[in-house]
């Protein structure tokens, strides 16, 4: 009998071992600059001009900058973003190489962007919105780091997360990112024209803006019944507005590229809060793309907004 239970607990001991490390193996942080890009690709020189474009709009300063001061190319970090989990902090972005990105390689970048993997091989937190990002074009992310690259080098680090404890082990991500993390690029939809493929580009991706006008699950994941309806601001403040032409389908198109030109709604009043810096960005797009953009919202399904 004691052989018996021996040989159960012997049996459950290995297939405990064996589940931890199928659940070590499957979170492993998986970059993706060296895997499936085209050789070559990293190594190019990029275009600081078309990269300074897919800075602004990818919003990139304002989070980046350091706060306190008027200069948004300073990209020193530090904001504070409070979250359901704790509160985060932004780092340094600038171009130094010991406490911003100054020592990056372009793949180092790409494996920022498109699989949410640090340079020492580590998980991001999805706060930074490479769910969004992840569909960019590599050709892109190599222009962006050439823009990045011209901007002032900024000494210091940001403070550290300060997070709920359960959610400080990293590896825990990996979990995260087999439920929301798709890496799929975005490729033209021959049904529809450049314009709308363009603007789906730049607001499925680039300009991540579902990350803020939806709602989120328990887990922090976008509750995909709610993509572009709006949502409660995560740090509880406010609540961001549903875009979908529910809530602004009496908007023409060139109403939606007015505003992100000039932050200035049809209905004689202005964008608020955190959009008052995106239109800061959108209005250093050319108007093809703010007229892209538009085309894109005004396709999208219309859903009701969440309740808070």
């Amino acid at each position: 009998m004691r052989a018996h239970f021996g040989l159960i607990s012997a049996a459950m001991t290995m297939v405990a071992a064996a589940g931890l490390l199928a659940g070590w193996l499957i979170t492993a942080p998986q970059p993706v600059a060296a895997n499936f890009l085209p050789p070559g690709t990293l190594e190019r020189q990029g275009d600081p001009a078309r990269g300074q474009l897919i800075f602004a709009a990818g919003d990139c300063a304002s989070c980046h900058a350091t706060p306190g001061q008027p200069d948004r190319l300073r990209l020193g970090g530090g904001l504070a973003l409070a979250s359901p989990f704790g509160t985060f902090r932004v780092p340094n972005i600038s171009a130094d190489p010991v406490d911003g990105i100054g020592a990056w390689r372009a793949g180092d970048l790409a494996n920022a962007l498109l699989s949410g993997v640090a340079p020492d091989g580590s998980h991001y937190y999805p706060v930074f919105p490479y769910p969004s990002f992840a569909h960019m074009a590599i050709s892109d992310v190599v222009d962006l780091m050439a823009y990045l690259r011209t901007l002032p080098a900024v000494s210091g680090r940001a403070p550290p997360h300060d997070l709920n404890p359960l959610f400080r082990f990293r590896r825990l991500i990996g979990f995260w990112k087999l439920l929301y993390l798709d890496r799929t690029p975005i490729k033209p939809d021959v049904r529809h024209n450049p314009e709308w493929n363009r603007g789906r580009y730049l607001v499925e991706s680039v300009g991540h803006c579902a990350e803020c006008h939806s709602s989120r699950g328990l887990l922090g994941g976008i509750r995909e019944g709610t993509r572009f309806a709006g949502g409660v601001d995560p740090e509880g403040t406010g609540y961001y507005p549903n875009i979908t032409p529910a809530h602004i389908g009496s908007w023409s198109r060139q109403d939606i590229a007015d505003m992100l030109k000039g932050g200035n709604t049809p209905n004689h009043g202005r964008v608020g809060s955190s959009m008052t810096e995106v239109v800061l960005n959108t209005a250093m797009l050319p108007d093809s793309d703010r007229q892209a953009i538009a085309a894109y919202l005004k396709s999208l399904p219309a859903r009701p907004t969440p309740r808070p």
